[in-house]
C-alpha cells in the first residue's frame, strides 16, 4: 500500500521512471538480437518438426507476453477501482495496445506454424479459440476506453471489463491439460522444471527477456505521453475558463 501511494503522483513517477528509457531500448535490442540469433542460426533443428520449429522462438514468447500483459492490465483495472490510483488507468490505456499486438503475433506466427504441423491454418480448439477471444478482449477495453465524453465512465468500464475478462487467462494457460487439444503441454514452465533441451530453451528465455523488456519500455514511453498529454488538456481548459 505504501508503494502504491509513493507513486501516485505522475511527477515523482516519471522523475524515476524517465531515465531508465533508453536502458531499456538498449538491452530490449541487445536481448532480442541474441535470442534470433541464437535461436535461427545456433539452435538445432527439431527431430520431428525440422526447421519449421524455429517459429517457437517468435510464437511463444510473444503467447507469454499476451498472457502477462493482460494481467497486468487486470490488476491495473484492480487497483484503479479499489484505491483510485491516478496512474492505474494511465497503465491499462498504454498496456492494452502492446498487448493486442503479442497477442495478434502469437495468433499469426501459430497459424504459420501449425500449416506444416497440422495440415492447417486454424482449428477451434482450446487454446486457439481462447487465445483469440483475448485478443477481442484488448480490442474491447480499447473501445470502451475511448467510448464515452467522460474520460473516468471510460475507463470505469474499461476496468471492469479487464476484470472480467481476467478469468480468460487461465483457460489459456490450462487448456492443453483440460481438454484434448493439438497443442502440445507445457515444456517450459513446468513443476519438474523444463522438457526443453538447453539449446533451444536459452534463444527462447532470451526472446522472452526481450519482449519483456520491449513491454516495460514502451509502457513508459507511452505513460509519460498520456500524462503529458492531460497536463496539456488541464492547461488548456484553465485557460478556457479564464
Amino acid at each position: 500500500m505504501a508503494m502504491i501511494e509513493r507513486f501516485a503522483n505522475p511527477n515523482r513517477f516519471l522523475t524515476l521512471t524517465r531515465p531508465l528509457v533508453p536502458w531499456l531500448g538498449g538491452l530490449t535490442l541487445l536481448s532480442l538480437g541474441a535470442g534470433l540469433y541464437l535461436g535461427l542460426f545456433q539452435a538445432p533443428a527439431d527431430y520431428q518438426q525440422g526447421e519449421s520449429v524455429r517459429i517457437m522462438y517468435v510464437h511463444v514468447p510473444a503467447a507469454w507476453m499476451a498472457m502477462f500483459c493482460y494481467t497486468s492490465m487486470a490488476i491495473s483495472a484492480a487497483v484503479g477501482l479499489i484505491w483510485k490510483h491516478p496512474l492505474a488507468d494511465v497503465a491499462g490505456k498504454a498496456t492494452a495496445p502492446v498487448g493486442a499486438v503479442f497477442t495478434f503475433l502469437a495468433l499469426a506466427t501459430g497459424s504459420l506454424w501449425g500449416k506444416p504441423m497440422w495440415g492447417t491454418w486454424w482449428v477451434w480448439d482450446a487454446r486457439l479459440t481462447s487465445m483469440l477471444i483475448l485478443f477481442f478482449l484488448y480490442i474491447g477495453y480499447m473501445a470502451l476506453s475511448n467510448a464515452f465524453d467522460n474520460p473516468q465512465r471510460g475507463a470505469k468500464a474499461a476496468a471492469i471489463l479487464a476484470l472480467v475478462g481476467f478469468i480468460n487467462v487461465p483457460i489459456i494457460k490450462f487448456s492443453v491439460d483440460w481438454w484434448n487439444t493439438l497443442h502440445q503441454p507445457a515444456s517450459v514452465i513446468r513443476m519438474d522444471g523444463p522438457s526443453i533441451h538447453p539449446s533451444m530453451l536459452w534463444p527462447l528465455l532470451l526472446m522472452a527477456i526481450g519482449y519483456t523488456l520491449f513491454y516495460l519500455w514502451v509502457l513508459i514511453i507511452r505513460m509519460d505521453a498520456d500524462v503529458t498529454a492531460g497536463k496539456i488538456r488541464a492547461l488548456r481548459q484553465r485557460r478556457v475558463h479564464g
